[in-house]
C-alpha cells in the first residue's frame, strides 16, 4: 500500500508530532489553514468515514477524546472545528482517513464559501 499516512504513521515520513499513542497520531498540517492546524488520523488504516464499521469505529471515539486533550494543551479554549472530507465530492485528498482541527481564529460560516 502507497499511503502517506500510514508511512507518517510507522515513521517513515518524518512529521511535526504533537500527539501520539498505540491507536492515533496528530501532527502539523503543512499547509495550515488557521493558526491551529492539526491533522488527527487512526494508525491503522482506514480509508474514509464511508469505511468506518463496528468493528473499527472505536478509533472515531477515541480521536475525538484526544481533540478534547488537545484543545487544552493548544490553547483553543474559545473553541475549534473539526473536519472530515469523504471521498471525491467530499475533497478527500488522502485515502485515509483523518480529521482536520483547525483554531485559534473565529471560523466563518459557510466554511467553503465561493468554491
Amino acid at each position: 500500500m502507497d499511503c502517506i499516512f500510514c508511512k507518517i504513521a510507522a515513521g517513515e515520513i518524518p512529521s511535526t508530532k504533537v500527539y501520539e499513542d498505540d491507536a492515533v497520531l496528530a501532527f502539523k498540517d503543512l499547509d495550515p489553514q488557521a493558526p491551529v492546524h492539526v491533522l488527527i488520523i487512526p494508525k491503522e488504516h482506514i480509508a474514509s468515514a464511508a469505511d468506518i464499521t463496528p468493528e473499527n469505529s472505536a478509533v472515531v471515539a477515541h480521536i475525538f477524546e484526544v481533540a478534547a486533550k488537545l484543545a487544552g494543551e493548544l490553547g483553543l479554549e474559545n473553541g475549534f472545528r473539526i473536519v472530515n472530507n469523504c471521498g471525491e465530492d467530499g475533497m478527500q485528498s488522502v485515502r485515509h482517513l483523518h480529521f482536520h482541527m483547525l483554531g485559534g481564529k473565529k471560523m466563518g460560516w459557510p466554511p467553503y464559501a465561493g468554491e
